[in-house]
């Protein structure tokens, strides 16, 4: 394999890590040497770790716009996921942006540049000539983020070169993607090192919450065995990786978290509110808040809604949610979806008695928010409709739903102006419990499976599962489970390709639902195709590396299909 001089995304002269470091004009960079020789510097330099490292998905555009979960508007940036127009030369608009429509999806050249920011510190804290406080923890700090970082890459492209040290301009240096297998290793080990040196948690309270921790280190590790077990990565279903899961996952079932035992109020709190399901979190300030309520709400609260951010649910979601007896809305026979008798699902009456999760996280026709009562209707004629309509305003999304799952409770303005602080999670309890279900159901402790999706409904007031649902059924009540429980926190995208089967999952059409009111205030409810995705391809299980780095290290080989 030639040699290669490094011209890909890791490297980055260390100059310009300064700017966001130390928020100073580039003129006016600190020298290299001064930043190692100063404790305050140094500790500004590690906290920007956590700003390059840790994204979050309160953007404009969510990454659940790439699923079944939203419906995709833009035909740009990550309407190319959704439309299946993805190629290497367009798949760097999908990336980590705010006001462009990237969703938090390619990450490549920004996690390398996060890479080297961290491999430049922990060689620093090797030759450090100061006396610094809690530096093995800020060493450990770093490595879980590199960790994290790493498992990023992994379930966007498989394996990824591994890099543990930085690198110059000029540096002549072999690079080549590891395999799978030693990529999880990387990450493992990194996690393995980091997790002594961390204190166990802090609670949500505590100023130091959102800085890694022991069970942040075992979280990782329980959803990356999860990962590395499942059908996309482990082809010979090993059984052996599958305990791996169902280990890690069991390290924090006693680790002194619980479930909220209000479903809404897990994600619509600010900052500092006691919160003891949250494991990890990207937290916010009212000096640096994020402005999601204004993004996902429609025009009736001067928000972009649905023509701008277009994260309305679909009509696909809104169906797997259960009716309140614990019975699935609709079931499959003969490969068609029909309603399920033993539901009481009513077509005339589509939102009436559903698992409470629904209204805890999508606004829908007669829904109250705020003291206002939602109206999505349209007259027969199209003469008249509600104020919520897509017919009203381009900003009230088309499918006729509007996220609510993040939304603040009314003592919190709705405003161009405020800077909401409720954190994005990144791992919290009820995921460690879907994970432990997964891996002891494909363990063959379906028993236990049953009992953990269980605990899970319970929260809501949901019946347990039956023990008579086992097997096949028993799969599907799991996977619909994590649908539910975790929708819209950038699970989606990763479950049905790591479970491969996104080919059913993702392919076909997104639907919404048209509300049509008579004179007498009757309404119909038609399902509306809002677009057709077409067949998944194979290729789609992981995205493709941009063209340019491929031009720039040839040595990086191109994933499948693209």
């Amino acid at each position: 394999m030639k040699k290669l001089i490094i011209l890909f995304g890791i490297v980055l002269l260390f100059g310009a890590c300064n700017d966001d470091i130390l928020e100073i004009p580039p003129k006016d960079r600190i020298a290299e040497d001064a930043v190692w020789s100063d404790e305050n510097l140094i500790l500004a330099y590690h906290n920007n770790l956590y700003n390059s490292s840790i994204n979050h998905g309160f953007k404009i555009h969510m990454q659940s716009k790439a699923t079944d979960e939203a419906y995709c508007s833009i035909t740009w940036d990550i309407g190319n996921v959704a439309r299946r127009t993805m190629n290497p030369d367009n798949i760097t608009s999908a990336a980590n942006t705010h006001w462009t429509g990237g969703g938090n999806l390619y990450y490549w050249g920004n996690a390398f540049q996060s890479i080297r920011k961290i491999n430049v510190f922990l060689e620093e804290m090797e030759k450090l000539e100061i006396s610094i406080q809690n530096k093995d923890r800020l060493i450990a700090e770093a490595k879980f983020l590199r960790a994290f970082i790493y498992f990023n890459l992994f379930e966007r492209f498989g394996g990824v070169p591994l890099v543990d040290r930085s690198y110059n301009l000029g540096d002549e240096v072999n690079f080549e993607r590891a395999s799978v297998d030693q990529t999880i290793a990387f990450i493992e080990k990194d996690i393995n090192e980091a997790l002594p040196a961390l204190p166990a948690k802090y609670a949500s309270t505590d100023g130091n919450f959102g800085r890694a921790t022991g069970d942040a280190c075992k979280a990782l590790l329980s959803r990356l065995y999860l990962y590395a077990a499942s059908p996309l990565f482990n082809t010979t279903n090993d059984k052996a990786k599958w305990q791996k899961a169902a280990d890690a996952a069991q390290a924090l079932l006693n680790s002194g978290y619980e479930l909220g035992t209000d479903y809404s109020k897990v994600f619509n709190q600010k900052g500092g509110t006691p919160n003891n399901e949250i494991i990890f979190s990207r937290n916010f300030t009212v000096s640096n808040g994020h402005q999601a309520p204004m993004h996902n709400l429609n025009r009736r609260y001067g928000a972009y809604g649905g023509w701008w951010a277009s994260n309305g649910p679909t009509q696909n979601l809104v169906d797997d949610y259960d009716m309140i007896n614990g019975e699935p809305a609709f079931i499959t026979v003969n490969g068609e979806k029909v309603v399920n008798e033993a539901s009481g699902y009513d077509p005339n009456n589509p939102y009436a008695n559903r698992d409470p999760r629904f209204d805890a996280t999508i606004i829908h026709d007669g829904s109250e928010y705020r003291g206002d009562i939602f109206e999505m209707w349209v007259s027969p004629d199209g003469s008249k409709w509600g104020f919520d309509s897509y017919k009203q305003s381009g900003d009230n999304p088309r499918s006729n739903y509007v996220l609510k799952k993040f939304m603040p409770e009314a003592n919190i303005p709705l405003s161009w102006q405020e800077q909401y602080t409720n954190p994005w999670i990144i791992f919290r309890l009820g995921e460690i419990y879907l994970n432990y279900a997964e891996a002891k159901f494909e363990l063959g402790d379906e028993a236990t499976c049953r009992e953990y999706i269980s605990k899970v409904r319970e929260r809501v007031g949901m019946p347990a599962i039956p023990a008579s649902v086992t097997g096949a059924k028993l799969r599907e009540r799991l996977y619909n489970e994590r649908r539910i429980e975790l929708a819209f926190e950038e699970h989606r995208y990763w479950d049905v390709r790591r479970w491969k089967i996104a080919d059913v999952a993702e392919s076909g059409k997104i639907y919404g639902m048209d509300i049509i009111k008579e004179n007498d205030g009757t309404k119909t409810y038609v399902r509306n195709q809002l677009v057709d995705r077409g067949q998944f391809e194979s290729k789609y299980y992981l995205l493709p590396i941009e063209t340019n780095e491929i031009l720039r290290n040839p040595a990086i080989e191109q994933n499948p299909g693209y």
